[in-house]
């Protein structure tokens, strides 16, 4: 199967079976996401969203947290991995929010990366969910998926490699409901240890499947990587 023809096939089955894909962070406004999306590093969603509750109530605005110490903001959040390093990095964030943004959450990649706590991943995710930019954010359940499936070729072997190859062939309009598709798919169905094939409506497509259960041997690559047989 050649790489475009995955690729549509593979989103013509999310659309119909995941028509609506968003992130399972509790937010209320960009400054909110920015803080949960912090606290997801190497963390489930399940505990950020357990934490930030009382975390917003403490410090519900980017001034309310700037004042705030990093030791005052770790017990609320010292559930979470890494909480001492996540402490510095919020308390930090805010403070760069408002000598650098007027206390705005910044839409642009380049500026977001600036603030403590925050790498492209990170800033993809706001871009994507915020401001619905064509911005993909590739964590561990992306970069599983993505290789399993076959969206990507095994020489990707870094987060922004991937990237680069699903931004290419996924369209803007849908770039930022795919970050979503791909990470509920590896959260729910696609998992690390022992993927649910046997429920999975993208096996048909999925290069992984094929290698492990059609009898024909795959097909050999070619170099051109558009329409390379993958």
């Amino acid at each position: 199967m050649r790489k475009k023809e995955r690729y549509a096939r593979i989103i013509e089955a999310f659309e119909k079976t995941m028509p609506v894909a968003e992130t399972e962070l509790c937010y209320n406004n960009p400054f909110e996401l920015l803080v949960a999306v912090i606290l997801s590093a190497q963390c489930t969603d399940k505990r950020v969203n357990q934490v930030t509750p009382a975390l917003f109530d403490a410090f519900p605005t980017p001034e309310a947290m700037a004042e705030a110490t990093p030791e005052a903001v770790f017990e609320y959040i010292r559930s979470v991995s890494y909480p001492n390093n996540k402490a510095r990095h919020l308390v930090g964030m805010a403070r760069k929010l408002l000598s650098d943004f007027n206390g705005e959450v910044p839409s642009d990649l380049d500026d977001l990366i600036q603030l403590p706590g925050v790498g492209r991943k990170t800033a993809n995710v706001i871009q994507a969910v915020v401001f619905q930019k064509a911005a993909m954010a590739v964590d561990t359940h992306v970069f599983r998926v993505s290789h399993r499936l076959g969206l990507v070729d095994d020489k990707c072997t870094t987060p922004f490699s991937v990237e680069k190859e699903l931004v290419r062939y996924i369209p803007d309009a849908l770039i930022p409901k795919a970050h979503h598709w791909l990470i509920l798919h590896g959260r729910y169905t696609c998992i690390a240890r022992k993927p649910k094939c046997d429920i999975c409506a993208l096996k048909l497509w999925c290069r992984s499947y094929t290698r492990m259960y059609d009898p024909q041997p795959v097909e050999k690559r070619s170099t051109d990587s558009s329409d390379a047989p993958i």
